[in-house]
């Protein structure tokens, strides 16, 4: 079986996919004749697969990434729950007359994906517009006449990565070539970068000791005198990082222009984030290579503290490495990463697949990602279950960094890495685990004011869109319930 049909069984549950059909043949301007030649089906059967009449099966499936040239995401479960999940959030939000059913979301999301699409746009443009609004209220009699603030730019680059399934293709491959020409090795990347900064781009790297590490600086780059100064409180692995990111404006800066460019970013200073995050992405690339991590990261089960070992990096530098590994002809697990602090706010999202964090509200205090906390550096598993039934298996664990010096405050996250259930046998982190009982698994959601579970005891805020049931003669163990 060839990696694509691999990749489609993985993938494709919902084998009724009409609309999608037709309006792939529609945008190639085909005729339904046409099409059903190309493909080596009768024009009969293709009508009925655009009416729903027949399933959209794997071997038909096979020959329209043939014949068109086609990304199999188009069809896959793992696009239609991102939408599922995007649309549910907008939805949500929304003051309508009529309540929208998960299963009415379902039917657009499968059989008109363009227009929920067009939906989710149009309430992120309502949302900045109330932002907008909000500010220049605020601001009225001061200085309104001054520009409203535009869309957050670091949402605008996690837009960015998501929209991508958080893969860049061509950064990956250019840090390979890197990788090979400059006969790097595992573990062995520091004296590596710094010797290719030397002979390469005639680069010097000075360690230099910053007194206050809070408002210093972790990289600095002088273009005049080719010094690149580093932070001695960096260990070795965050040193060649920051070598590596340098050597990502030093090397694919052209590359990074144009990927910038092409995002259509709307300021100056989401343009300016996005670029800094695609040479952090080629920075992770050539510490860790495509080919040689998802090798071992397949040989090893998945075992982060082993491939850190290994790669000499540390345990979020894998979690976030793993959270990319979306090769079409070389696919891991499609995972989900999520750093978040003790209050939690999260500073960091990346995800492969289809789990939606929410824009709406703060995430599930039942996620395990909150209990790491109580156990620090103990790795904890979880299996948890979303409103919609889909279920994930959850690794989560603390990683701090210490202050300066006796009394200086250091920083803890907790750092999450999850997958669908489905993939869970090729993770070291299922042993022991009984990935069956469904029934046991944690009900967690995308943050209250989205969730649709109308018993949870942990509930913070009510659902938005929904009336409360007031009645003073109940008192319920369940806050905010619906009436």
């Amino acid at each position: 079986m060839t990696e694509v049909a691999k990749f489609v069984n993985m993938v494709m549950r919902k084998a009724f996919m009409g609309v999608r059909l037709r309006r792939l043949r529609e945008e190639r301007g085909l005729t339904q004749a046409a099409l059903a030649d190309a493909l080596e089906l009768s024009t009969s059967y293709l009508s009925q697969l655009e009416k729903n009449q027949r399933p959209l099966t794997v071997p038909v499936l096979l020959k329209i990434n043939a014949a068109l040239g086609i990304d199999v995401q188009l069809f896959s479960e793992d696009e239609e729950a991102r939408l599922i999940a995007d649309l549910r959030d907008t939805l949500s939000d929304t003051q309508t007359i009529e309540r929208v059913t998960t299963a009415e979301i379902r039917e657009l999301a499968a059989n008109m994906p363009a227009i929920g699409r067009a939906l989710i746009t149009l309430h992120r443009r309502y949302r900045e517009s109330v932002q907008r609004t909000e500010a220049m209220a605020a601001r009225l009699g001061d200085d309104w006449e001054t520009e409203a603030p535009q869309p957050m730019p670091y949402e605008e680059v996690r837009d960015f990565f998501y929209s991508r399934h958080n893969y860049i293709a061509e950064l990956d491959e250019a840090a390979e070539r890197l990788y090979r020409k400059a006969e790097l090795s595992p573990g062995g990347v520091h004296a590596g970068f710094t010797d290719w900064l030397s002979r390469r781009h005639g680069v010097r790297v000075v360690i230099e000791r910053i007194e206050d590490t809070v408002s210093g600086t972790q990289r600095r780059f002088d273009p005049a005198s080719k010094v690149l100064y580093l932070s001695a409180e960096l260990r070795p692995g965050q040193q060649a990082f920051q070598m590596a990111t340098q050597l990502a404006f030093l090397e694919v800066g052209t590359a990074l222009d144009r990927l910038t460019q092409d995002a259509a970013f709307s300021s100056d200073e989401a343009r300016a984030l996005g670029r800094i995050g695609l040479a952090n992405y080629f920075a992770g690339g050539l510490i860790l290579p495509y080919g040689l991590f998802h090798q071992a990261a397949e040989t090893l089960r998945y075992d982060i503290e082993r491939l850190g070992r290994q790669f000499g990096v540390g345990f979020e530098t894998v979690c976030h490495r793993l959270s990319t590994l979306q090769r079409p002809e070389a696919r891991g697990v499609p995972f989900f990463f999520i750093r978040v602090d003790r209050a939690g706010n999260i500073s960091k999202r990346q995800s492969a697949t289809d789990f939606h964090f929410s824009r709406v509200g703060g995430a599930c205090p039942l996620w395990n990602v909150y209990a790491a906390f109580a156990q620090p550096g103990q790795i904890l598993t979880q299996i948890a279950q979303m409103p919609d039934g889909r279920t994930y298996l959850w690794i989560a664990r603390t990683v701090s960094r210490g202050g300066d010096g006796y009394g200086a405050p250091g920083k803890t996250f907790a750092i999450g890495l999850g997958c669908d259930i489905r993939h869970a046998p090729r993770l070291v982190y299922a042993k022991g685990l009984d990935l069956t009982d469904l029934q046991s698994a944690t009900p967690i959601g995308a943050g209250c004011r989205v969730c649709e579970r109308p018993n949870c005891s942990q509930r913070a805020f009510p659902p938005i869109g929904k009336r409360v049931a007031v009645d003073e003669n109940r008192s319920r163990f369940a806050p905010y319930p619906v009436s």
